[in-house]
């Protein structure tokens, strides 16, 4: 008997015609356009996913998205999720901890304000807004309302992220006594208490294409910059800009970096960690070492 062959589906063997059908269903039903994203990256995701539902006929798999909104869903996170951990990068945290979220903090006081905003866009499923809260809930500040706000585009990712369920794995830069202290073992898991996961608003927004930016002090836009197009990158950061005060900080991932465009207004703080401050024009940039851990 001749068995039926297999594809094996990977992002170079993608055709042109099957990228661009699913390209069209995912603007036309979830307003998420792949040709903003860059292309080689996009198809591997699509692949795996192939790979993982064991398609073998493309056509079928079409018919399927069209009549399955839970799998146009599930295929929408393989694309967009990018994989995290608390306090990824903890030098990063430990700046954001001992001189940023301080800074922040006194200026909305000088200002006479008595709220600040932490925007982590581009979520996936909550570690680092997490992080965020739980330096928040360290820095015990009782004058100041702090809201933390997590975006995604992905609504099942976010539903992942509100309940606030990680492996082991996600958790191995978080010392054991703040896990003692934060977090509570779930069939092998570990749950953040009701406590801290009160402390973040979880909203699905896409940076791509929502015309409403939340406006925030501390905008964190880690390692999601990567999958867009130079071009696509300027107009993201252009809003940023329109988003955060003079001072306010964006945070990017420490394989990115500020396209020209928008150098003029941000001054770079922590360049090893892509802290930068939002300026209205450009001015000489400030360089500074890490805070010892």
């Amino acid at each position: 008997m001749t068995m039926p062959s297999t594809r094996l589906w990977t992002g170079e063997d993608l055709s042109d015609a099957e990228f661009t059908a699913i390209s069209e269903l995912l603007r036309d039903r979830r307003h998420f356009d792949l040709g903003q994203y860059k292309d080689r990256c996009i198809r591997r995701r699509i692949a795996k996913r192939l790979r993982f539902c064991q398609v073998t006929n493309f056509t079928a798999y079409m018919k399927h998205l069209e009549m399955d909104s839970d799998e146009l869903d599930t295929l929408l996170a393989t694309i967009s999720i990018h994989v995290s951990q608390f306090f990824r990068n903890p030098d990063t945290f430990r700046i954001l901890e001992q001189i940023i979220l301080p800074d922040l903090c006194r200026r909305a006081r000088a200002a006479g304000r008595n709220q600040l905003t932490l925007w982590s866009a581009g979520c996936a499923s909550g570690e680092e807004p997490y992080s965020l809260a739980l330096l928040v809930d360290d820095m015990a500040v009782n004058d100041l309302d702090i809201c933390i706000l997590a975006t995604d585009i992905s609504e099942p990712v976010l539903e992942t992220a509100r309940n606030g369920v990680f492996d082991a794995l996600r958790l191995k830069e978080v010392p054991a006594a703040v896990i003692d202290k934060y977090f509570r073992i779930v069939n092998g898991n570990y749950q953040l208490i009701e406590h801290i996961r009160d402390k973040v608003a979880f909203r699905r927004h896409n940076i791509m294409t929502a015309s409403d930016f939340p406006r925030a002090d501390l905008v964190l836009c880690r390692n999601v910059l990567i999958y867009f197009t130079r071009a696509e990158q300027d107009r993201i950061l252009a809003r940023f800009i329109e988003a955060l005060p003079e001072d306010g900080a964006l945070v990017l991932g420490r394989s990115e970096t500020m396209p020209d465009n928008s150098r003029d207004h941000f001054r770079s703080e922590f360049p090893v960690e892509r802290i930068y401050r939002r300026t209205p024009k450009q001015v000489a940039s400030p360089v500074f070492t890490s805070p010892a851990p």
